[in-house]
């Protein structure tokens, strides 16, 4: 619940026109001042009103944080883990604690106040809160979620009986991010979900219904659908029949309705139009493939391919760690090969690396393939941070472990790099390599291009992203998806040609 800030704190000076007067020599100005007095009096008796009424905002707004903090730090992790508990967060630390400030700074203990304020620089922006929106809406595009299904907290694979819910405040709030990105498809989805929140009887502090029929229309009618965008100005204007910018647009509207009815039903114009609505997710056809993938609804291998496909103990060719405790490996994939490795690392080892990684997690970046510097994109959201074998023995073990594994070696190879995913995290379908178009890809680096990738989160995933012949592998090309419910942790290493020459030959042929 957003906290309002009703209280106006009324200045205890006289006004101007009294500047500089003797009062004592005039009775009759002296009775102005009984008047100023009594106005003194009516203004502190609201203030104490005001005061009591904001203690007792402030108390439930404390009672109900109080609750809330003693679940969501019991598992923290998982608590985060749900997008919508991840979103609220966002939203309490950048606006609601901020709206609270505004509330009690009026009274407050020098103690207090300035924690709060010092606290404050920490605290998400407004980057931070719109991200989390973003996020919501990537989940909800990627799982073809409604959004009641989200604002009830009730997403796939979550089974909290305390699941979190979404108020009409933070339905609004969503469709103004979306309505900021000029995204009216999915304004009007969470603009027609503050509604229908509203009409149901939830309580709003900021936002009444006439605020969200507005923004409503605008959105229908960017997506050119002029009847939706004039009932929903009638509503509007049955509400507020005095609002200026309606009574504009109903005009508007019924005119270009009129102009639309005389237009034949088959024109081109009209068609264009009808099809605007369905062309937001149309711009990239490997975008529908991937959200496909992540929804479990993939390419799926023929028994026949699938036949070919086995499960064995691998001690790589007899290496003496191995022999007598061989790992699993199964086949992944055949073109191009993927395998993956069972149990290749611990609990214990695995929380060990967290623990390093945690305190020096950077938001994740990539390398533009124009310029080849480092930056931040929207479709890789995470933050990383890279261990080197000699900080802890078990980073080296991992690193021997994978070198044991994949008999390739790793002193060429980048350091370990740990990923953490927020809400919504994803990293859309990338190469690890570098193409031809990037020829400085890894120049700086001198060991060559990346000749594969392991990719480790519990168990292990291994391909090579080169051909024999040094040539890049295009079916490597792959995603992380968007993360739903729960706290992903991944690592991976980067291995490189150098070093490689007599432990993976090169092939004679281009096509090799």
């Amino acid at each position: 619940m957003a906290v309002c800030c009703w209280l106006l704190v009324h200045g205890l000076l006289f006004t101007s026109s009294f500047a500089h007067n003797e009062f004592f020599t005039s009775i009759g100005q002296m009775t102005d001042l009984l008047f100023t007095e009594k106005d003194l009096v009516r203004s502190l008796k609201d203030y104490i009103r005001a005061e009591e009424n904001k203690l007792e905002q402030i108390k439930k707004w404390a009672d109900k944080l109080d609750v809330l903090s003693a679940v969501a730090t019991q598992d923290p992790e998982g608590f985060l883990g749900h997008p919508v508990n991840a979103f609220k967060l966002m939203k309490r630390l950048n606006t609601e604690w901020g709206e609270l400030e505004s509330l009690v700074l009026t009274d407050m203990s020098d103690v207090f106040i300035s924690n709060l304020t010092i606290q404050r620089q920490h605290f998400p922006d407004d980057n931070d809160q719109t991200g989390a929106a973003k996020a919501l809406m990537r989940l909800q595009d990627t799982y073809r979620l409604d959004t009641n299904t989200i604002s009830t907290g009730q997403l796939p694979g979550q089974h909290d009986p305390q699941q979190s819910s979404l108020t009409v405040d933070d339905c609004f709030d969503l469709g103004k991010v979306a309505y900021s990105e000029a995204d009216y498809y999915h304004t009007e989805l969470w603009m027609v979900q503050a509604l229908k929140q509203l009409d149901q009887g939830d309580q709003s502090g900021a936002v009444d219904a006439v605020t969200i029929l507005d923004y409503l229309s605008y959105s229908v009618y960017q997506q050119g659908e002029l009847e939706r965008a004039l009932q929903f100005t009638k509503r509007l204007l049955e509400l507020d029949p005095a609002h200026q910018r309606a009574n504009g647009n109903l005009k508007y509207f019924e005119y270009q309705l009129s102009k639309q009815k005389k237009v034949e039903e088959g024109d081109a114009e009209g068609r264009q139009k009808r099809e605007t609505r369905g062309q937001a997710d149309d711009y990239l056809p490997e975008r529908k493939t991937y959200e496909r993938l992540c929804r479990g609804e993939g390419v799926r291998m023929t028994p026949r391919r699938q036949s070919r496909l086995f499960c064995r103990y691998f001690d790589n060719d007899r290496h003496p760690r191995y022999v007598i405790g061989p790992v699993k490996q199964e086949d992944e994939w055949d073109r191009p090969r993927i395998v993956r490795y069972h149990n290749i690392v611990s609990d214990k080892e695995m929380e060990k690396v967290k623990e390093l990684a945690k305190p020096r997690l950077r938001r994740a970046t990539i390398s533009n393939p124009v310029t080849g510097v480092l930056e931040t994109a929207h479709y890789r959201i995470s933050k990383s941070a890279w261990l080197g074998a000699y900080e802890h023995p078990v980073v080296d073990k991992i690193n021997q472990r994978i070198e044991d594994i994949t008999g390739l070696d790793v002193t060429t190879a980048e350091d370990l790099q740990v990923a953490n995913y927020g809400v919504g995290g994803q990293y859309e379908p990338h190469f690890d390599f570098g193409r031809k178009n990037e020829p400085d890809a890894f120049e700086e680096l001198g060991t060559g291009n990346r000749i594969a990738t392991w990719l480790l989160y519990g168990t292990a995933v291994f391909w090579y992203n080169l051909h024999p012949s040094g040539e890049g592998d295009y079916r490597t090309r792959h995603a992380a998806c968007p993360v739903l419910v729960g706290n992903k942790w991944v690592s991976n290493k980067w291995i490189h040609e150098r070093g490689q020459e007599f432990r993976r030959r090169c092939g004679l042929q281009e096509t090799d």
